[in-house]
């Protein structure tokens, strides 16, 4: 696994140990799931909003995946998606029971190993979503 640019490491750096924790493991199944997911591509790591944000700007196969954690609600994390995709919409779709979501532009999952399966579908989804959308047009 690479390291994160020294921005998105100071990001990663300032999180609470079991956060940090769950992020770098939600980091890597990001870029496992891009390596893995044809059409992809490599992906850029920088920060968006302050928090670490992942693009394909290659391919521009895909649509920018976010992670975040909130000080409001510290017992769980958040995988931020463009809400202006149906991504939310295709994973209450597929994944009722196993996420729990916000609106229309948030997965959040607990502190802790994450649930790595349904995550792994979300990521794929978001990193392919320009590609499938103009393949469907």
């Amino acid at each position: 696994m690479t390291t994160p640019p020294p921005a998105v490491a100071a990001v990663f750096a300032a999180y609470p140990p079991a956060v940090r924790e769950t992020l770098e493991r939600v980091r890597a199944l990001i870029l496992q799931t891009a390596a893995a997911t044809p059409g992809v591509g490599p992906l850029e790591e920088t920060l968006k909003w302050g928090e670490p944000a992942y693009l394909t700007p290659v391919s521009r196969s895909g649509s920018t995946i976010r992670l975040g954690w909130r000080d409001g609600a510290p017992a769980r994390c958040v995988l931020y998606f463009n809400c202006k995709t149906d991504l939310l919409d295709r994973f209450r779709t597929l994944l009722t029971g196993e996420l729990e979501f916000e609106g229309d532009r948030a997965v959040l999952f607990p502190v802790g190993p994450p649930p790595s399966d349904a995550l792994a579908a979300c990521v794929a989804m978001a990193l392919r979503y320009h590609l499938d959308r103009r393949r469907r047009a």
